[in-house]
């Protein structure tokens, strides 16, 4: 038997050709979007509908939960409810063509420190997004908050060559964005951007449907008793007919509260028909878009009318 051995050197320049060879395929002229939610089912909430659309027209996506869910539970906590939830996470993100990953750090316990503001540097660089995706800094759960204070901090050092110099830093800085919510202070969201999701409503809802333990059994806040008014598992039709229902309340709603927005996209005619939205703000860090690099950015809005 033949055995091969390889100096240091050798390793090295291995390790970079793979790299360069990784780099190469990545680089395919496709859209980067990596969305950051608290747990392992903000992102998926708050951006699936426009991850499918991207999914279909073959741009890449990532979720990322920053958290691992391990006390969002009633019932069950620690590492095998953490395990679970990524199983659900993972599941979702299979249905919507995306990919999925959650960090290892415990629910209810993240912190904006140095060494988490670099693991979401690491995840801007490694993903070479285009655009992120994150909460608002102001929000009713501390994690959903830290989540956008890390994201804010990091959009600028996503481009510091000496900030976390393992990593290669991003020649060009992405668009940062925040996903709705309804919170008035210190200021109420913004829908800069509302995107029409109701050729994708049911493969989202299908795909919140794997989020068992949040959905059908409540999460952190539920009972034996909320779990008792939902279909059972035996009744999968039933189940997902329920779960529908409240879906269409909530990105009807979306769509209600910022129909201006969606006729600043689509048109009065086509605005007022739109059922279900998902909506974002721009962050006033990371790079300003104009109108016209939004539509190349979400390419499935329609195109500016002449």
């Amino acid at each position: 038997m033949t055995v091969f051995r390889f100096t240091s050197s050798a390793l090295l320049l291995l390790a970079i050709c793979a790299n360069l060879v990784a780099q190469e395929a990545k680089d395919d002229g496709k859209l980067r979007i990596i969305c950051f939610g608290a747990h392992p089912d903000d992102a998926e909430y708050k951006s699936g509908g426009v991850a499918a659309l991207w999914a279909q027209m073959g741009h890449h996506v990532k979720l990322v939960s920053v958290t691992n869910g391990d006390i969002g539970h009633w019932a069950m906590a620690g590492g095998p409810l953490a395990k679970r939830r990524t199983a659900e996470s993972l599941e979702v993100a299979k249905r919507l063509g995306v990919e999925s990953e959650v960090l290892d750090i415990h629910d209810g316990e993240l912190m904006p420190t140095l060494e988490n503001r670099k693991k979401i540097t690491q995840q801007i660089r490694e993903w070479r997004a285009d655009i992120v995706i994150s909460h608002r800094p102001w929000d009713y759960h501390p994690d959903h908050r830290y989540v956008g204070v890390l994201v804010q901090d990091a959009a600028y050092m996503v481009a510091v060559p000496f900030f976390l110099p393992s990593v290669e830093p991003l020649k060009k800085n992405p668009v940062f964005l925040y996903s709705s919510d309804r919170f008035q202070k210190p200021y109420p969201f913004e829908a800069d951007i509302a995107v029409d999701i109701e050729s994708v409503f049911n493969q989202k809802v299908d795909a919140l449907s794997a989020l068992v333990s949040q959905h059908y059994e409540g999460g952190a806040l539920g009972s034996q008793e909320k779990m008792d008014r939902v279909p059972p598992a035996s009744q999968p039709e039933l189940r997902l007919k329920w779960l529908e229902e409240r879906w269409e309340n909530r990105q009807g709603s979306e769509a209600e509260r910022y129909r201006n927005s969606l006729m600043k996209w689509y048109g009065e005619e086509k605005a007022n028909q739109i059922k279900f939205a998902e909506t974002f703000e721009i962050c006033e860090y990371g790079r300003q878009p104009t109108d016209d690099e939004i539509r190349e950015l979400f390419p499935f809005l329609p195109a500016k009318s002449k």
